[in-house]
């Protein structure tokens, strides 16, 4: 299991001769902070801090400051592999992912093995997406939207298939496109989980969920970044769903939800004190993302799920 429990000795000779020996000698008393044994990270750009330098990978957008890499420090672990890959989706956890037919990282769980002591996935955004760029083609709609309707809902009105009922003579709308595709992720999730404990059934699981990425105040974003208030709190209620199902399918597959949400909350694209980057960042990351400080908050976010 992940970290190592201190042992004593049994015998109350044993243990008045050790008092006297490090009394004489010093002996520093042993930490009561297991270090981590082998760990594991996965999941897509959140999880890989696409953009925060110093960036590795290729592709996969990696960094040396994810929170992986700072958890891991954190923890000492003695092997960490970082199987974390931008624009990754659910299947590409258990198959070769691929961008415009290149090839750019292999299965995640590859990494996974029975010797396993923790594993993090950061993965369920891309599902709202159909391109491989995943979150990124949704992104890109509501800004486009924006543009030509700066003053409605063009980005729900995509999605929610908005349409005016002359019957009614109101604006009416549809099945929601992107909560339809948040509630078919939850068994791709599932699946994956199970998965992850059957490689290494000695494993603690976290399944790390996003940050405030918009603002909970959609007026905050009236002139900060390219999308309508109305898709501002549009958009909010589809990041609260995705987290909510994430939240239910861990606690339902055995696994640890890490809340992000709430740490960086009011340090969201809008703010005046980013840790999520807008459309023009700030400081160095992949727009709509984390940057090093918002790395830096979920590791610590991980790190209290694991009681440190």
């Amino acid at each position: 299991m992940f970290g190592h429990a201190l042992k004593r000795s049994s015998g109350l000779a044993a243990a008045a001769l050790t008092a006297v020996l490090a009394a004489l000698v010093g002996a520093p008393a042993a930490s009561a902070s297991p270090t981590a044994g082998d760990y594991v990270a996965l999941g897509d750009s959140y999880a890989s801090g696409a953009g925060v330098p110093a960036q590795y990978a290729g592709l996969c957008l990696r960094s040396q400051r994810n929170y992986g890499h700072l958890v891991a420090t954190a923890l000492g672990s003695s092997s960490y592999r970082d199987a974390t890959c931008a624009a990754a989706k659910t299947s590409d956890l258990t198959e070769a992912q691929y961008d415009a037919f290149l090839r750019v990282n292999d299965p995640q769980l590859d990494s996974v093995s029975a010797g396993t002591d923790l594993v993090t996935l950061g993965i369920g955004g891309n599902e709202l997406g159909t391109s491989d760029l995943g979150i990124g083609d949704v992104i890109a709609t509501c800004i486009a939207g924006a543009v030509v309707n700066p003053f409605g809902t063009p980005c729900k009105d995509v999605y929610a298939h908005g349409h005016w009922d002359f019957s009614s003579w109101s604006w009416k709308y549809g099945e929601d496109t992107l909560r339809t595709r948040v509630d078919a992720a939850a068994p791709r999730i599932a699946a994956a989980l199970e998965k992850i404990h059957a490689k290494a059934p000695g494993a603690t699981v976290l399944l790390v969920g996003y940050p405030s990425v918009l603002p909970d105040d959609a007026r905050a974003c009236i002139g900060r970044q390219p999308i309508t208030t109305g898709d501002v709190d549009y958009l909010r209620g589809v990041l609260d769903r995705l987290n909510g199902m994430l939240a239910a399918t861990a606690a339902a597959h055995h696994a640890t939800y890490v809340d992000t949400l709430t740490p960086t909350r009011g340090h969201d694209v809008c703010s005046g004190a980013r840790w999520i980057e807008g459309a023009l960042p700030g400081s160095p990351a992949v727009p709509f993302h984390p940057n090093a400080t918002g790395e830096r908050v979920m590791a610590d976010a991980v790190l209290a799920a694991l009681g440190r």
